[in-house]
């Protein structure tokens, strides 16, 4: 029968790992089982529907009221008769929304508010264009219709420019017609934090808070009872009143605590400890307090005494493996008198009791319909998350505890352990994760990826660990917008990983300075170099914003040019150097053409010699290249996705398992990369952007003789780059 519900799932879309830990649960997995049996009643073919086959699996997993599933899978409703017709009509069924549609329903809003666009063009409210073209729209994709409003709104007023990005300054004597009429808009679709303001003063790394602002909305201090779940006790108000007395009423802005859940012996390992703080602080935050559940070791063993004083724990005599990753039958240690189980779970912390032949478990059961989680095991006597996490948020007054999704199933636990033995109970907020494609996340899988050869370390550049996307060069702040934009979800997300490199690229444009390199060089030795030429040239940090700084570089009649910007011969599309093309030389106000073409015994091209003319006495050229003169060799390490496919670790998508899936040559290494001389003092993790080739982050690899680079990122494609 499991093989058979397995198959079943499997067929409708889930993959064969999440088939078996669906079907652990008896709950979820019969609910699965009876929505497709009733899908299958309406065509079998809709059973192996992936589309739907997710939505099913949604409707069994999250779905409270089961009693209304079959209302989603079949419109079946309790409530006779049913207009089939309008209830379909409400939820948008055969309607279509082509692009033509968005496009005209775009273009009516802007006419609509073009003479507010034009006069305070990007400082206008763009998030009532967008509301107004969705209520145009009801059932259009918002990122569609986002686009496109972006589309015309650039297509009506060019780039930005620099008054654009500057900040709006407040005025004095009260709200204008305009803050009025904003205010007004409370419905308005606030728009996505951008690249111009996501820096706070000085550069500072803004928090994930600060970006998100009021899209995040937590409780007030002291009114956990108001959040959707709670438990509300006789004793909870005055609890409550003893808490607020406690923290002096914070919650936002208050004060942020660390705390590593140590609860296994066998696994801690003090680099983790240490590598999460330092990943927490290198993200912008410093915690108030780092706090262990071991410090609490002594308080949350008197918790579990007085926990089955009360009657609500009891020692059980099942082995841990008969335990672990199902449901089991009621234990028949469950109603065993509570004085003989005090005096076993003593017997368990002084080492009376062999290892593995008895726990101490809660008389609770889960949302997903779990039996008396264990609350403690013999190994050295340690409690379990179930036991220790809520109770840890108690001890310290936490107002908020925010968890990933996995965790709601945890929820009514957390709530009635607190509530049970009467202590202050938190809220726990639970959010999806964030996940991304081409990656695995688990600790193992890591490890395993490691011990094979397939990445160096922990913070291998290839790897998404938070190490790692340092070591390549994402900064923090790239990390907080990507995160910001995103939002905050309760669905599980699962993301393409351009977009997080979308952010680091609007984050180092602003901020990392350019400099020159090519990574194939190629000898050009100019002919007729101006004798009267001082040797030496200016270059801007910011090409755009010249204010911000400048660099020399050397310019002499030697120089190199990277080998892919020559072609002997050139198609008219062709804008870079070749033998009847000359091409400008970036930032040296100087054009240079061909004069001959030196070779080695192969045909391939070893050296160039040409001519140079001021860019003034000149046709201005179809191209302008980068090039280096008296360069420093560098190392350059080029990075690709480590794994082939999307979901690696998807049995369907990668039968052999995702060690089958990795690129054995995602690591490309350069060791004789030319870049120029403004990079010599250049210290681990500094950022530079390689002009016309990408952001390159320094590398901790660099020594006092060789600069190492990562690339930490492309430039965006240019499709007219030829």
């Amino acid at each position: 029968m499991a093989d058979e519900l397995v198959l079943l799932f499997v067929g409708s879309g889930l993959s064969e790992q999440k088939a078996k830990e669906t079907l652990k649960n008896e709950v979820v997995s019969q609910s699965l089982k009876s929505s497709l049996d009733q899908v299958g009643k309406l065509s079998p073919g809709l059973q192996k529907d992936k589309d739907i086959g997710k939505l099913l699996y949604h409707t069994a997993t999250k779905l409270k009221a089961r009693k209304f599933q079959s209302i989603i899978v079949d419109y079946h409703n309790p409530l006779d008769p049913v207009d089939y017709g309008k209830f379909e009509g409400e939820c948008g069924v055969g309607v279509v929304i082509t692009p033509d549609m968005v496009e005209a329903a775009v273009e009516e809003v802007i006419a609509k508010h073009r003479n507010g666009l034009t006069t305070q063009r990007y400082k206008y409210n763009i998030g009532l264009i967008m509301s107004e073209a969705r209520a145009k729209l009801k059932w259009a994709d918002g990122k569609a219709v986002k686009s496109e409003v972006d589309m015309q709104v650039l297509d009506l007023l060019g780039p930005k420019t620099a008054a654009d990005l500057e900040k709006p300054t407040k005025q004095k004597g009260g709200k204008g017609p305009k803050d009025v009429e904003n205010a007004k808009k409370k419905d308005a679709i606030k728009e996505a934090p951008s690249v111009e303001n996501f820096l706070g003063k000085d550069g500072e790394v803004m928090s994930f808070m600060e970006l998100m602002g009021e899209a995040v909305k937590f409780h007030k201090p002291g009114e956990n009872y108001k959040t959707s779940g709670y438990v509300i006790t006789p004793k909870t108000m005055d609890i409550l009143k003893q808490h607020l007395k406690e923290t002096g009423g914070k919650a936002n802005n208050g004060n942020c605590y660390l705390r590593y859940d140590d609860t296994n012996p066998e696994k801690e390992e003090e680099k983790f400890f240490t590598g999460i703080k330092d990943m927490v602080e290198w993200l912008g935050y410093k915690p108030w307090k780092i706090t262990h559940a071991s410090d609490n070791f002594d308080k949350l063993y008197g918790y579990a005494v007085e926990l089955i004083r009360r009657g609500h724990a009891y020692v059980c005599h099942m082995r841990s493996e008969d335990i672990k990753g199902f449901n089991p039958p009621d234990s028949p240690w469950k109603d065993r008198p509570i004085e003989e189980s005090l005096q076993l779970f003593e017997d368990m912390k002084n080492g009376k009791i062999q290892e593995g032949d008895a726990t101490l478990r809660m008389k609770t059961t889960l949302e997903e319909g779990k039996k008396d989680p264990v609350a403690y095991r013999i190994k050295c006597i340690y409690p379990t998350y179930d036991f220790t996490h809520c109770l840890c948020d108690s001890i310290e007054n936490i107002s908020h505890s925010l968890c990933t999704k996995e965790f709601q199933s945890r929820r009514s636990s957390y709530y009635w352990l607190c509530n049970v033995l009467d202590l202050y109970c938190p809220v726990q907020w639970e959010y999806g994760r964030l996940n991304l494609s081409y990656t695995v996340v688990s600790k193992r899988k890591i490890g395993k990826l490691i011990t094979d050869g397939c990445v160096r370390d922990w913070d291998d550049p290839r790897l998404f660990t938070l190490t790692a996307l340092r070591r390549r060069g994402f900064p923090p702040e790239a990390i907080n917008l990507f995160c910001a934009k995103v939002g905050v979800t309760m669905a599980q997300t699962v993301l393409d990983p351009s977009m997080l490199e979308a952010c680091v690229r609007d984050v180092l444009n602003i901020k990392a300075p350019r400099c020159m390199a090519v990574l194939d060089p190629l000898k050009v030795t100019i002919s007729n170099f101006p004798g009267d030429h001082s040797g030496e040239i200016t270059v801007p940090d910011f090409p755009a914003d010249e204010a911000r700084g400048s660099h020399k570089i050397p310019f002499t009649k030697t120089v190199y040019i990277e080998r892919s910007d020559f072609r002997e011969n050139a198609d008219k599309n062709y804008k870079r150097f070749s033998c009847d093309q000359p091409v400008g030389l970036r930032h040296a106000g100087y054009v240079i053409a061909v004069e001959s073409v030196k070779k080695d015994g192969s045909g391939n091209v070893t050296e160039i010699l040409a001519t140079c003319k001021p860019s003034s006495d000149c046709e201005k050229p179809k191209g302008f290249i980068q090039w280096v003169c008296n360069p420093l060799v560098c190392e350059v390490r080029l990075y690709d996705k480590l794994f082939y496919h999307k979901n690696p670790e998807d049995s369907n998508e990668v039968p052999g398992g995702f060690l089958n899936d990795v690129k054995r040559d995602s690591l490309q290494v350069i060791p004789n990369a030319y870049v120029d001389q403004s990079v010599k003092n250049a210290k681990s993790l500094d950022r530079f952007q390689f002009e016309r080739i990408g952001f390159f982050t320094v590398d901790k690899d660099t020594t006092p003789g060789k600069v190492v680079f990562n690339r930490t990122v492309t430039l965006k494609e240019d499709k007219d780059k030829n």
